[in-house]
């Protein structure tokens, strides 16, 4: 498995798509930096007090979006193009039979192209966050707490698995799919639908089986509030915003879009306005984060077992 693995990140390393990638990574920075510079004073003067401002510079949107919202929006094509092809590419060069007739197991195959994927998009995120946290220091001056590393840390990992899960995706694909156009107009979709349509999908779900008659009828908003955010968690981008969002947003205190607080309620609410602690808000974002690491791991699975059983003819 890490001799598949090497060369697949030297494949990687040496390619034009890692250059793509790593201009994809230098965009987004000059992009940051743009959005960061054009609100970082109103960003300061909004604040009530100092605390959490170096969270600020990732989750506070500038003219176009966010750095959580790009990697939200785009972080999945990074899993697409470096999975795409990764076993029908093989197949067309007529190498996968050559590949393994030499003493390497199968499993080790796509074990190593899944690794070297892995590990070429953690080098890529762990590069723009160091990158966006330099300028961050750089513009703002102000030194992250111990809390906010810790918080910067788990969004990474969680970065890390969101794109995964489209890696091993894109993976599966490859094997399903013996023609590349294929298997990457197959990514696309799901991930222009998942992105893009999945909410809108949900609303009007959740509106033709739980119908709002009546605006002021509490009872048939909950249900179908309820309901419409059920159905938008199939997909991996509501579970990455969500999860990362309350992350990085440390006064943030539910997941939910709506939230029903009662007098007594809305008076703790009042004399507690500090930020969540970090324990707090991992309750909060656990059952997302596992359920994505679940969709990862089904992704990965289906193409595991499938390539496994997969026919492979030398010629």
């Amino acid at each position: 498995m890490w001799t598949i693995c090497r060369k697949e990140l030297a494949d990687h390393f040496h390619s034009t798509r890692f250059l793509l990638l790593f201009c994809l990574v230098f965009m987004v920075a000059l992009v940051s930096t743009y959005m960061v510079a054009d609100s970082i004073h109103k960003v300061l003067q909004g604040l009530p007090r100092a605390s959490n401002v170096f969270l600020t510079l990732f989750t506070t949107p500038g003219r176009f979006f966010s750095v959580v919202q790009f990697i939200a929006y785009f972080g999945p094509l990074l899993g697409i193009i470096l999975g795409f092809d990764a076993i029908n590419r093989e197949r067309h060069l007529r190498t996968l039979g050559k590949l393994l007739s030499q003493p390497i197991y199968r499993d080790a195959v796509i074990n190593g192209k899944f690794l070297a994927g892995v590990i070429t998009v953690t080098i890529v995120l762990v590069s723009l966050l160091l990158l966006l946290c330099g300028m961050g220091l750089i513009m703002l001056g102000v030194v992250p707490g111990a809390e906010e590393v810790a918080r910067l840390a788990i969004y990474l990992l969680i970065s890390i698995t969101y794109v995964a899960f489209w890696l091993g995706l894109a993976i599966l694909f490859s094997i399903f799919f013996r023609s590349l156009a294929t298997s990457a107009l197959a990514c696309v979709a799901l991930w222009i639908f998942f992105t893009f349509f999945m909410g809108l999908v949900a609303d009007l779900a959740a509106d033709a089986i739980r119908p709002v008659y009546s605006r002021q009828n509490l009872e048939q908003l909950m249900a179908n509030e309820r309901l419409a955010h059920a159905l938008s968690l199939i997909s991996p981008a509501t579970l990455y915003a969500e999860a990362t969002s309350t992350i990085l947003d440390p006064f943030q205190r539910s997941t939910s879009r709506l939230l029903v607080v009662t007098p007594l309620e809305g008076l703790s609410l009042q004399r507690f306005q500090g930020p969540l602690p970090l324990d707090q808000s991992m309750f909060l974002v656990w059952p997302h984060v596992v359920l994505l690491i679940a969709l990862t791991l089904v992704c990965f699975g289906i193409g595991y077992v499938t390539f496994l059983r997969q026919e492979i003819r030398t010629t």
